[in-house]
C-alpha cells in the first residue's frame, strides 16, 4: 500500500476511535515513514524537522486567543448573547424560535465569512463569539453539528472563491502562481469563474445541513453550560466602543505589516491602554488566551511534522504517478482521481494552502497533456487543494469550531465536527469540482 494512503488512513481511523488527534498524527506519521522504507531514526528526524513549520501558525493562534479574551473582557460577545437571550425570552411559538435560530445562523455565517477577508483573523473569533451563545442555542435546542457546519462553510468558501484576504493568498499567490510556474500563462484567467461551481457545491452542502440534516432539536445540559459560560461580564457603551476600536486597529496593523501576530498584539495593547483590561490582569488574561487556542497550536505543529514525513517518503509523487498510470487518456477518470488524491493529501496535512504546491507540479502537465483548458485546470487544482480542509481532524477549519462549541464538554471534535463537515462539504465539492473540470 502507498505510504501516504496508509498514514492518512491510520490517522483517520485512530481519530474516529477517539484517540487524540496529536497522538493519531504522530502514530500515522511514524507508520507512514516505516511503510515507505524510511528507518525509524529518519522518520523521527523528518517529523522533528517539520515541527518548526507549524510554529508561526501556533504563535499566531496564541496571540489571537489572547486578543479574543480581551475582546470578551469588553463584553462585546456577551452583549450580543444577552440580546439574543432576550429575544428567546419573548418568543411566543415555534415559528418565533425558528426565526431566532436562523438569525443566529446568519450572524455566525456572516462573521465567519468576514473573518477571511473584511477582518482576516480566521478562527480567532470563534472562542470569543460562540461560547456566550451556547446557552441561547441550548435554550433553542439547536444542534451544534449544524453550527459546526455553518462555521466551517464560512471559514473555507470565501478563501476558495473570493480573491481578497485569505482568498487573495490562496487563489492569487498560491494557486495561480503555482499553475503559472508549471507551464500555464495565468494572465487574464478569471479565478472566480473557475471556482464558482466548486463554491456552489459548498453552498449546497450548507443548505442540506441547515434545512435537512440538522434542522431537528438536540438537547444539551444547561447546567453544564451555566457552569462554564454564563459568567456575568460588566460592559457599557465605552467598553463596547473600545472593542470596536481595537478590532479596527488590529485589522489595520495586520494589513499594513502583513502579520496576524502583530495585529493581535496591537489590539491587546489598546485594551490595556484604555483600561478595559487592567494592567495587573494583563498577564493572566494573555496566558488564558494562549491556553484557549493552545490545543489547536499543538495540533497544527504536529500536522506540520506529519506533512514533512509524507514529503520525505517521496510517495506523494508515487501516489499521483500511480493514478496517472490508471488514467490513460480518460479525462473524466483523470479529473476524479486527481480530486480524490488531493482529498487524501489535504486530509492528512490539514492545510489546503500547503497542498497546492505539492500537487500543482504533477497535475498541471498531466492536465495539459489530456487536453484540459487552463480554466478547467485552475478549477481542478484549486478544488483538489480545498478538498479535505473540511473533515480533516488536523484542519483549523474543524479545530476552530470545536474550540468554541466544546467549552462545556458536550461537543466531540471527530463525531460532531469532523464527520458532519466531511459529509456535507467534501462530497458535494468532489462532485461539483469534477463537473467544473469537465465543462470549463
Amino acid at each position: 500500500m502507498n505510504a501516504v494512503v496508509a498514514a492518512v488512513a491510520i490517522m483517520l481511523v485512530l481519530s474516529l476511535c477517539r484517540i487524540h488527534v496529536v497522538v493519531a498524527l504522530i502514530i500515522g506519521a511514524v507508520a507512514g515513514g516505516l511503510i515507505s522504507g524510511l528507518s525509524l531514526d529518519a522518520t523521527i528526524a523528518a517529523f522533528n524537522e517539520g515541527l518548526g513549520g507549524g510554529a508561526t501558525v501556533a504563535l499566531s493562534y496564541a496571540t489571537l486567543g489572547a486578543f479574543a479574551v480581551a475582546i470578551g473582557k469588553s463584553g462585546l460577545a456577551h452583549a450580543l448573547a444577552d440580546k439574543a437571550l432576550a429575544l428567546v425570552g419573548r418568543q411566543d411559538d415555534g415559528k418565533a424560535a425558528g426565526g431566532i435560530r436562523l438569525l443566529i445562523i446568519g450572524l455566525l455565517l456572516a462573521i465567519a465569512m468576514s473573518s477571511q477577508n473584511i477582518l482576516p483573523i480566521h478562527i480567532a473569533f470563534i472562542p470569543l463569539v460562540v461560547p456566550p451563545l451556547l446557552y441561547v442555542m441550548a435554550k433553542l435546542n439547536m444542534d451544534r453539528r449544524l453550527v459546526a457546519c455553518v462555521l466551517t462553510f464560512g471559514l473555507i468558501t470565501p478563501y476558495m472563491f473570493l480573491p481578497v484576504g485569505f482568498g487573495g493568498i490562496y487563489l492569487n499567490e498560491i494557486l495561480l502562481a503555482n499553475i503559472g510556474e508549471n507551464g500555464i500563462d495565468a494572465t487574464g484567467l478569471n479565478v472566480m469563474s473557475a471556482m464558482a461551481l466548486p463554491a456552489l457545491g459548498m453552498l449546497c452542502g450548507l443548505l442540506v445541513a441547515v434545512f435537512f440534516s440538522y434542522r431537528g432539536e438536540r438537547h444539551y445540559n444547561l447546567d453544564a453550560i451555566a457552569r462554564t459560560e454564563r459568567v456575568d461580564v460588566n460592559y457599557n457603551g465605552g467598553t463596547l466602543l473600545m472593542a470596536v476600536v481595537a478590532i479596527v486597529a488590529a485589522f489595520v496593523v495586520q494589513l499594513w505589516l502583513g502579520s496576524m501576530i502583530l495585529g493581535a498584539l496591537a489590539g491587546f495593547v489598546l485594551f490595556n491602554l484604555s483600561g478595559v483590561v487592567k494592567w495587573k490582569e494583563a498577564d493572566d488574561l494573555f496566558t488564558e488566551g494562549m491556553k484557549m487556542l493552545a490545543m489547536i497550536g499543538f495540533i497544527m505543529i504536529a500536522a506540520s511534522g506529519f506533512a514533512e514525513v509524507m514529503r520525505e517518503t517521496g510517495e506523494i509523487a508515487t501516489l499521483v504517478e500511480g493514478s496517472v498510470a490508471t488514467i490513460g487518456d480518460n479525462k473524466a477518470l483523470a479529473a476524479l482521481l486527481m480530486l480524490v488524491v488531493g482529498l487524501l493529501i489535504t486530509m492528512g496535512i490539514g492545510s489546503s494552502f500547503s497542498t497546492i504546491p505539492i500537487i500543482a507540479a504533477l497535475y498541471v502537465p498531466l492536465a495539459l497533456e489530456l487536453g484540459f483548458t487552463p480554466l478547467a485546470i485552475v478549477a481542478l487544482v484549486g478544488t483538489a487543494g480545498a478538498l479535505g480542509d473540511a473533515g480533516s481532524p488536523a484542519s483549523d477549519s474543524t479545530l476552530g469550531p470545536t474550540a468554541g462549541l466544546n467549552v462545556d464538554g458536550q461537543h466531540n471534535h471527530i463525531w460532531d465536527t469532523v464527520v458532519p463537515t466531511f459529509l456535507h462539504y467534501n462530497l458535494p465539492l468532489l462532485g461539483f469540482g469534477w463537473v467544473a473540470a469537465m465543462v470549463l
